[in-house]
């Protein structure tokens, strides 16, 4: 029996390979008690707390800490024996691959799932998780250029000539795609600065209409005339955006006109006129009234008050009540609306 033990084959015993073989078994069979047993009851606990920070960390432990947890078992057992060189650095450079890729999948995933915890918190976080494809594309390329960047140098290759490499060629690229490297910068200062999100209306110079999609390069505003208009980041944070999701109520200014011929005391009696019938309506703040000028072919008043709402169309509702009021109580006083007239003068000579 010790004879077969002691017999070599590729620079190692028979025992040195059962000794190997036994470590990467009870090694298995340990972690398999880990994750059938301990791993299953964290699980259990982790679905009947409230917080979802236990539930991510019993589903990372099980998507990477295990099987990074089966590389070190077949690396050090391997370790063990007694390899030729090439098969050596065969071992370290697929054990460095390995642990590279899983490093960055860690790194990644927990980004993620930060950014994700992050918008879900904020309004209308459903929508805005939709958002995060585009930066996680971004920062997994990164990720991933310098996660091969220090697995070349820890493999012993020379990376300052990858690394200017890079630079010239980033360099190269950033003058040839300056335009898109701009938009997407931009999407990030949208992202994190948050002027606009998902549902928003707005209006951007002459064109108003509600926010559809926000991406990498472009956001896409659905307007009211019914069209999609597609503009670039870019011009987006350069314009003047009026947010009108932001609106906490409304000033509401319009002026009316009567005819020169009206008596004086009516026309003193307009202003308080006017703020008895907008304080009737609700939900209203009455500003002012006032004569304000004389023009051309009528006497001409300017009122202003507020609507304690963003709604559109109620604020419609509210000024057309607010005219049919006015032009009811004008026609019982006998006060007559100005319309553009002239008046011509004749001598005879």
């Amino acid at each position: 029996m010790q004879e077969y033990l002691d017999e070599k084959y590729f620079n190692n015993t028979t025992q040195d390979y059962l000794i190997a073989t036994g470590f990467i078994v009870v090694g298995i069979l340990v972690i398999r008690i880990f994750r059938n047993i301990v791993l299953n009851r964290m699980r259990h606990w982790a679905e009947k707390t409230e917080t979802k920070l236990d539930d991510l960390l019993v589903n990372g432990v099980e998507r990477f800490m295990l099987p990074i947890l089966n590389l070190i078992l077949f690396y050090y057992a391997v370790n063990y024996l007694t390899l030729d060189p090439r098969a050596e650095k065969v071992v370290e450079y697929a054990t460095a691959c390995v642990i590279t890729y899983f490093g960055i999948r860690i790194i990644t995933s927990s980004l993620r799932t930060a950014l994700l915890s992050y918008v879900q918190e904020q309004e209308n976080g459903v929508q805005k998780a939709k958002q995060l494809r585009g930066i996680t594309i971004v920062i997994n390329i990164i990720i991933w250029c310098v996660g091969l960047i220090l697995l070349f140098n820890n493999l012993g290759y020379n990376v300052t000539a990858i690394i200017t490499g890079l630079g010239v060629g980033g360099i190269a690229v950033a003058l040839a795609a300056q335009n898109i490297l701009g938009d997407l910068f931009n999407y990030f200062v949208i992202f994190f600065d948050r002027p606009f999100e998902i549902g928003d209306f707005l209006k951007i110079d002459d064109k108003v209409g509600t926010v559809e999609y926000i991406g990498i390069k472009t956001t896409r505003i659905k307007c009211l005339s019914g069209e999609q208009l597609i503009l670039s980041n870019s011009d987006i944070t350069k314009s003047r955006v009026h947010n009108f999701k932001q609106m906490q109520r409304r000033r509401v200014l319009f002026s009316i006109g009567i005819v020169y011929e009206t008596p004086l005391e009516k026309v003193r009696a307009i202003p308080e006129l006017i703020k008895q019938i907008i304080e009737q309506s609700t939900p209203i703040t009455f500003d002012r009234a006032h004569f304000a000028t004389y023009g051309n072919f009528s006497l001409n008043y300017e009122i202003v008050y507020y609507v304690e709402s963003a709604d559109y169309n109620l604020y419609m509702d509210i000024q057309q009540n607010i005219n049919l009021k006015i032009f009811e109580e004008f026609e019982k006083r006998g006060i007559q609306f100005a319309y553009p007239t002239q008046t011509i003068l004749m001598n005879k000579t």
